[in-house]
């Protein structure tokens, strides 16, 4: 049985994606690291939402793209993906990506922790940019 990926908002409109195909994407990406899915829930909101969510499970006290909340267990993800448009839109500019790419590329982040992948640590950042670049040139293909 094939687990479903959801995609829902908070307080922000749904951004213009192929939910389909970006559910197989995942999927892939998630095969290549000898993992399965389970259930996984992506929220895009606004900074204030992501600002509130980092403040009220993280004691975090400031903006960022992407949230993750890790229930995998074994090989098997699962969790829960805040992702702050407003964010990934600033980082978009700052980067000189362009919004689209930037908004793929947060969202395998998320699934690529699930995976087991780091990036808080030292050389931590580049292995992760690695395995998003990776899993990005692999989204062509997929139909």
């Amino acid at each position: 049985m094939r687990n479903e990926i959801q995609w829902l908002t908070e307080d922000i409109a749904m951004p213009e994606i192929d939910t389909a195909r970006l559910s197989r994407w995942i999927e892939v990406v998630a095969a290549e690291h000898g993992r399965s899915l389970g259930p996984l829930t992506y929220i895009f909101c606004s900074d204030p939402v992501i600002l509130r969510v980092n403040r009220q499970f993280l004691n975090h006290d400031y903006f960022t793209d992407i949230i993750t909340f890790d229930y995998s267990r074994n090989t098997r993800i699962s969790g829960d993906m805040y992702i702050s448009l407003d964010t990934v839109e600033t980082n978009a500019i700052t980067v000189n990506a362009p919004y689209s790419t930037e908004l793929l590329r947060v969202i395998i982040h998320g699934v690529l922790h699930l995976c087991g992948i780091n990036d808080k640590g030292p050389g931590e950042r580049e292995i992760m940019e690695a395995h998003e670049n990776r899993a990005l040139e692999l989204l062509p293909s997929i139909v």
